[in-house]
């Protein structure tokens, strides 16, 4: 887990001091307790570092809670996802389902004038189309989530439009999929000569990409090759442990294909 947490730090451009790992039952209040998070303050204050990253989805009052202890950036595993999300998002689509999961995530957290929230602005944590939206009114929010709700629900008719007509065409879809950064996209330019984005990072692959493929029968008897099918090959985003319900949500359209 704390593996595949440098990932996700490296990919978000974060460059990792020192890690720290504690055995005890999570506290409801600070969950680390209270003694150790003066160590960690300490610790990070003679190592110079600028942000905590917590290796667990923070409860908006952990998170409170620990953000009025430090002057430190806090960040959990969630949002240092919905940052990496924020950054790669390249289409319409994407980009909207970015948002909504950011203000989805933001909301509980959101108090008036919450110096954690402003700290995360501008930088990471806090990037992304639903940055600027945090300083709105709850209320305001909550209307912008029913907006990208309704916008992604067209979405969702468009694939299954879509679907529909390959269903009619009796074209098969096939799809790659797997962990995050394991080659899908690697092994998607490979077998269809695309040059779809494809790097050793975590979620390079923010939106799925679809590309015809031919695929050739060879008999039983034999390895000559007789006839075959078109097929549609789908490049898709990669799987990663502990997605928290907002992520799951907001990207219904991309899991659905």
């Amino acid at each position: 887990s704390m593996l595949e947490l440098r990932e996700l730090a490296r990919t978000a451009g974060v460059k990792i001091i020192d890690e720290v790992i504690q055995h005890r039952r999570i506290d409801p209040k600070t969950f680390i307790g209270s003694g150790k998070l003066q160590e960690l303050v300490l610790r990070c204050l003679r190592s110079g570092a600028e942000a905590l990253i917590f290796d667990a989805e923070l409860k908006p009052s952990q998170w409170r809670s620990i953000t009025n202890s430090t002057e430190l950036k806090v960040i959990d595993r969630s949002m240092l996802r919905l940052d990496i999300f924020a950054q790669r998002a390249q289409s319409s689509d994407g980009r909207l389902q970015v948002e909504l999961a950011q203000l989805k995530y933001n909301l509980p957290r959101l108090v008036e004038k919450d110096a954690g929230l402003s700290r995360l602005s501008g930088g990471i944590g806090g990037r992304g189309p639903g940055e600027t939206k945090l300083e709105l009114g709850r209320r305001r929010i909550r209307d912008r989530i029913s907006e990208l709700e309704r916008r992604l629900g067209k979405v969702r008719e468009s694939r299954d439009f879509r679907r529909g007509r390959r269903r009619e065409n009796q074209l098969q879809l096939v799809s790659v999929v797997g962990y995050t950064n394991v080659g899908k996209s690697t092994l998607f330019n490979l077998l269809t000569g695309s040059q779809v984005l494809a790097e050793n990072k975590l979620f390079a692959t923010l939106d799925p990409s679809q590309r015809r493929l031919f695929v050739p029968s060879v008999s039983s008897d034999s390895e000559n090759i007789s006839g075959g099918r078109t097929v549609i090959l789908s490049d898709t985003v990669g799987f990663i442990r502990k997605l928290p319900q907002e992520l799951e949500t907001a990207f219904r359209a991309t899991l659905e294909e």
